[in-house]
């Protein structure tokens, strides 16, 4: 299969499209068919090596965070998804690689696609929501029930 990798750390280094062997899928996976793939700014820190002590990738990797794509395959044990579901996932950190045209992703990193999202829209929420999630929860303390606006009023100009 076709991926971007990254060979070596740096701000300098671009990602390389090259080929390199579909993922196996264990027994609590499934191989998503990758449609699109978020692009975040983790990935360009990762890839310019400024978390390299928390995140320890060895080269080459298959970079990428943010995925949706459809199941082409599952493993023996799960039991979530089928084949042909439309999924989105954020794989756990030591687990990504969307940036390629499969991807085996553990079933309980993955839920299934809103049909009304597109591949693109369902593809670019993950990470966000995850650091709006840590922002509002873990960080503001925001309890259920709670609003974070009462009311907003947003004012445009018109510049013509």
């Amino acid at each position: 299969m076709k991926a971007f990798i990254v060979n070596h750390y740096g701000k300098e280094s671009k990602l390389q499209l090259t080929e390199v062997p579909t993922p196996d899928v264990r027994g609590n996976e499934v191989l998503i068919e990758v449609y699109a793939a978020g692009v975040n700014v983790l990935d360009a820190k990762i890839k310019d090596g400024e978390f390299k002590l928390t995140l320890p990738y060895k080269t080459p990797f298959v970079l990428g965070h943010d995925v949706a794509g459809v199941v082409v395959k599952t493993g023996f044990a799960v039991n979530k998804f089928r084949v042909g579901d439309e999924v989105y996932s954020r794989p756990a950190d030591h687990h990504i690689g969307t940036f390629a045209e499969f991807i085996a992703v553990h079933e309980g990193d993955v839920a299934l696609k809103p049909k009304r999202l597109t591949m693109d829209e369902a593809a670019s929420i993950q990470l966000v929501g995850l650091t709006a999630w840590q922002a509002l929860v873990v960080k503001a303390n925001l309890k259920k029930e709670q609003r974070v606006f009462n009311r907003c009023r947003i004012h445009t100009t018109d510049y013509r």
